[in-house]
């Protein structure tokens, strides 16, 4: 499936801009990761992370209602595509501990995507009361409210902290590298 093709499909379901950026950072993010990790650039392979990161929501908005159903949606569109399997078993697997039937992370491209998908969230958070500006966010900001739990609740602490254990990214590198992808497309963040 290419960049485009995936767009459209997330566009035609979800309406929700925010939702939709969020998206667009964790594609962000999963391309930026797969560079630090593999160490290759514009590859095949680092294309198809990107896809996990633009894809693992895409249908949120229509199954909220019925959060048990969150990625098996976005699969069933995906079978009539030529979407591999390693990136339709990362977007299963963000769901781990979520969702019914999820499974756990095993590869590199899965834990990637299950690290940063929550860290985008709490990086957004810090962008907004440093005055909506991704450019005024440091690595040491997101830090500071890492212990305040009560700040961007939702952003599971635990679940990104994994990076440490499943990655071998140090905490502190690994919200600087994705706090840089997303500062590298903060006009299409609207941050």
């Amino acid at each position: 499936m290419k960049r485009e093709e995936a767009f459209k499909l997330v566009e035609a379901h979800t309406k929700n801009k925010n939702l939709v950026r969020h998206m667009v950072a964790v594609e962000a993010a999963m391309k930026a990761l797969y560079t630090r990790i593999v160490g290759e650039q514009n590859s095949k392979e680092q294309s198809e992370w990107g896809l996990a990161g633009l894809l693992h929501d895409a249908d949120y908005e229509e199954i909220k209602d019925n959060p048990e159903l969150h990625t098996h949606r976005t699969i069933e569109w995906l079978e009539k595509t030529d979407t591999s399997s390693e990136v339709k078993h990362a977007i299963l697997a963000h769901g781990f501990g979520y969702v019914k039937d999820a499974p756990e992370p095993k590869t590199a491209m899965e834990w990637a995507l299950y690290t940063s998908d929550e860290l985008t969230g709490l990086i957004v958070a810090v962008a907004l009361v440093k005055g909506g500006k991704l450019k005024d966010v440091e690595v040491s900001s997101v830090m500071k409210k890492w212990n305040q739990k009560a700040f961007a609740a939702g952003a599971n602490r635990e679940q990104i902290g994994l990076c440490e254990e499943k990655l071998m990214i140090k905490k502190e590198e690994f919200v600087g590298i994705v706090l840089s992808a997303m500062q590298e497309i903060s006009e299409d963040l609207g941050l």
